[in-house]
């Protein structure tokens, strides 16, 4: 705002009032992901599991974790692909990328390769990204890909049952390192689904579907001993062979895997499940096999571990010699109940919705700044995307463009202090809007447990313009859950692109402190569940104000706060509710606000509304409804709102719009 109260430099206490004792204590908010019961869990008893691995990261697990870690584009570009040439060029080009596959992608010539460079990820869009009639080529010397949410599929030539006329795989890798294929479906390729050949290293195949097929999943082709691999919660169903065949693998990792429905057309030798072969160290662990012919068997040089398996109408080689090697001296796992298997692999294993419906990108583990990782989502942002911000203080102005919608900032600590975006800038130095620690103008903008702060030394300075915005929306359909925002004059603008344009803003679990206008703007917003602290400048009589709405005369709704608490060390009496911006004098902008069911301090006054630049507050819509507290005093200054009102009057009236939204209805 351009107004602003000159005595508030005035008596400015040290230090800021609650700002470590407020955020810790308020609204914390905690998401689980409960998978639930299995219903064919029976007695099995499973090892220890490691509660930081989760079946929904989207960091690999198992070998692909060590070595440094397999992050594919993580610190490149996010691009969304829909053809073959958009996904060719990217796929093999130098630098990192996130590409996003986009609906079904027809691969030409039919069978022909996409290559796969290093230092990139690959993963559906929802669940129905896909590949046909093509396959993902990783050249020798590829490192660090992510091959994620895809079906890849029909490149079958019909009467080529055994694969030898063509080499038309759903993947194919030859002397790679550090590969994570995960969340796929495979079916009907050419030669075999997965091939992993020739030294591969440190590679991790999980929750994948093989369906289909004749040689699903081969491992190895050399004489050398050097690949790792860990294949767990994968589903072999309608697959004759190669479920999978490990050759000189030097170590092998089997757990959790489904083999159903296996193709049975008499042949003795070469339908099987599991083959360990040649000098391969394999274990397997408490996978699920029900009608397969040698469920798994091993080659005299090679060594295979089994334990904890279920075997249902099987026939055949059941082969265990040899004491193979213990992966938990490589790492940590989460190991299911063997009977628990079928249902879950079912469930989770295949291309997943919730998995290609966002993008992570991680600061500053693979982005240095939050502006950073921003830049990197493209414009036109066709998905979600997640920032996830490490704990930490980052001291940077970040503005999120109205090109980026469908953006999540999320702070990882465990509370929203642990994550702090800060910076210091008055209005005196870029105006008002240039003051803003952050500025959200796209639409569908998500931030949670986050601190957004501007910290600004008022009291240090002699400035012409000290409004110093910590927070600044234009975008629609905005949401913070579980969010503070600090600073002193104008902490939080939420307004819109223009007086008659309506921006909705929802505020939910959070923490709101300042002392002159410090919740303005004409936006459509609503604070709900929040504490909001009204700061004392050290007057006996005038500390401030805590609304100062500029809402459009043709929009009804405003600002709401409800069922919410205002606290504040000021002086009884000593600070208003609000008062009527009109920016630039602007007639047609006319403060709606509501505060109903909230608890006031004593330090509101009786006569809690004021006029502003000439304009009065009795020509704006104030209205308080069944406010409790030391400072919710009934007087003739204090409009109340009827009951018949209040009933039209609710958070879902606020932010309903022509399109429904309801974002309360989906509490995270």
């Amino acid at each position: 705002m351009t107004q602003h109260l000159d005595s508030k430099r005035l008596h400015r206490p040290t230090g800021r009032p609650g700002h470590g004792r407020v955020l810790a204590a308020v609204f914390g908010l905690v998401a689980a992901l409960s998978l639930g019961t299995m219903a064919e869990a029976k007695a099995e008893t499973p090892t220890a599991t490691s509660a930081s691995v989760d079946r929904w990261t989207d960091r690999p697990h198992g070998f692909a974790s060590l070595a440094g870690g397999t992050t594919g584009g993580a610190g490149g570009k996010v691009v969304t692909v829909t053809d073959r040439a958009s996904l060719a060029e990217y796929a093999a080009a130098k630098e990192p990328y996130i590409i996003r596959v986009s609906g079904s992608i027809d691969v030409e010539p039919f069978g022909s390769d996409i290559v796969v460079a290093s230092n990139k990820t690959i993963v559906g869009v929802g669940d129905t990204g896909e590949i046909v009639h093509g396959e993902l080529h990783l050249n020798p010397g590829t490192s660090n890909v992510i091959i994620r949410n895809l079906t890849i599929r029909d490149s079958y030539v019909e009467g080529d049952w055994d694969g030898k006329t063509t080499d038309f795989d759903a993947i194919q890798m030859d002397t790679v390192d550090h590969v994570w294929i995960d969340h796929n479906r495979f079916t009907r390729m050419g030669d075999g689904l997965l091939d992993i050949r020739k030294d591969s290293q440190y590679i991790t195949v999980s929750y994948n579907q093989f369906t289909h097929h004749n040689k699903a999943f081969g491992i190895g082709w050399t004489t050398n001993l050097q690949t790792q691999i860990t294949v767990d919660h994968n589903w072999f169903t309608g697959t004759k062979q190669r479920n999978p065949s490990a050759d000189n693998c030097a170590y092998a990792h089997l757990y959790n895997n489904y083999l159903s429905a296996q193709v049975a057309d008499g042949d003795p030798t070469w339908t099987y499940g599991n083959w360990s072969r040649g000098k391969t160290r394999m274990v397997i662990e408490n996978s699920y096999y029900d009608g397969v012919q040698h469920p798994y068997q091993a080659d005299a040089t090679a060594e295979l571990v089994e334990r904890g398996s279920i075997l249902r109408n099987v026939s055949g080689r059941q082969d265990e010699w040899g004491a193979a090697f213990d992966p938990r001296e490589f790492y940590d796992y989460r190991l299911d109940p063997a009977a628990a298997v079928p249902a879950l692999v079912k469930r989770f294993s295949g291309p997943q919705k919730r998995i290609g419906d966002s993008v992570t990108l991680r600061v500053p583990g693979d982005y240095a700044s939050v502006q950073a990782a921003v830049d990197a989502v493209p414009a036109g942002n066709a998905g979600r995307v997640v920032i996830a911000v490490a704990p930490g203080t980052y001291r940077e102005k970040v503005f999120i463009p109205s090109s980026k919608p469908d953006i999540v900032l999320q702070g990882t600590g465990r509370d929203r202090s642990d994550t702090v975006i800060v910076f210091d800038t008055p209005a005196a130095y870029g105006g008002s809007t240039g003051s803003a620690t952050v500025r959200i103008a796209a639409n569908d903008v998500t931030a949670r447990n986050l601190t957004f702060s501007n910290d600004f030394d008022e009291a240090a300075h002699e400035l012409n313009g000290e409004q110093a915005l910590a927070m600044k929306t234009t975008g629609d359909r905005i949401v913070f859950e579980d969010t503070a925002f600090l600073g002193n004059q104008d902490t939080l603008m939420t307004d819109s692109p223009k007086l008659d344009v309506i921006s909705r803003v929802y505020i939910r679990d959070s923490y709101i402190e300042g002392d002159v206008d410090f919740v303005y703007g004409r936006a459509t917003t609503v604070i709900e569940r929040s504490v909001i602290r009204a700061l004392s400048r050290g007057s006996a009589t005038n500390n401030g104000y805590i609304t100062a709405a500029s809402t459009w005369t043709g929009n009804p709704y405003g600002f709401l706060i409800t069922d919410s608490k205002v606290v504040s060390d000021a002086p009884a009496g000593s600070f208003h509710l609000g008062r009527p911006w009109h920016p630039g004098g602007e007639p047609a902008a006319v403060a709606q606000v509501l505060i109903r069911n909230t608890e006031l301090p004593a330090a509101i006054k009786a006569s809690p509304w004021t006029d502003m630049s000439g304009f009065s507050w009795k020509d704006a819509r104030f209205t308080e409804y069944r406010n409790v507290g030391p400072g919710a005093a009934m007087t003739a200054d204090r409009p109340q709102m009827s009951d018949a009102e209040a009933r039209s009057h609710t958070v879902a009236d606020y932010l309903r719009g022509a399109d429904g939204w309801k974002p309360y209805a989906h509490h995270h």
